[in-house]
């Protein structure tokens, strides 16, 4: 299924390079921007589960923690 993606307040200047840039490949303006985003996704590399766990671990470190079987404690003592 596809979605429509609306992009507001753009400067003119880069509007006027978007369809300079399409007319050069051939596209209209807005198969050029679908092509543009598909590049510029598809180049991304979504984080392993090991990465993020690594970097929550990062922005945590100095903390104090309470351990997961005392919270588990408690949910169950409140019930």
């Amino acid at each position: 299924m596809s979605k429509n993606l609306q992009v507001r307040n753009l400067d003119d200047g880069l509007v006027r390079r978007l369809k300079h840039r399409a007319a050069r490949n051939g596209r209209s303006a807005e198969a050029e921007h679908r092509e543009i985003l598909r590049q510029a996704l598809s180049a991304e590399v979504e984080p392993s589960f090991a990465e993020l766990a690594a970097k929550l671990r990062e922005l945590t470190r100095g903390r104090r923690h309470t351990p997961a079987e005392l919270l588990q404690r408690e949910g169950r003592d409140e019930r």
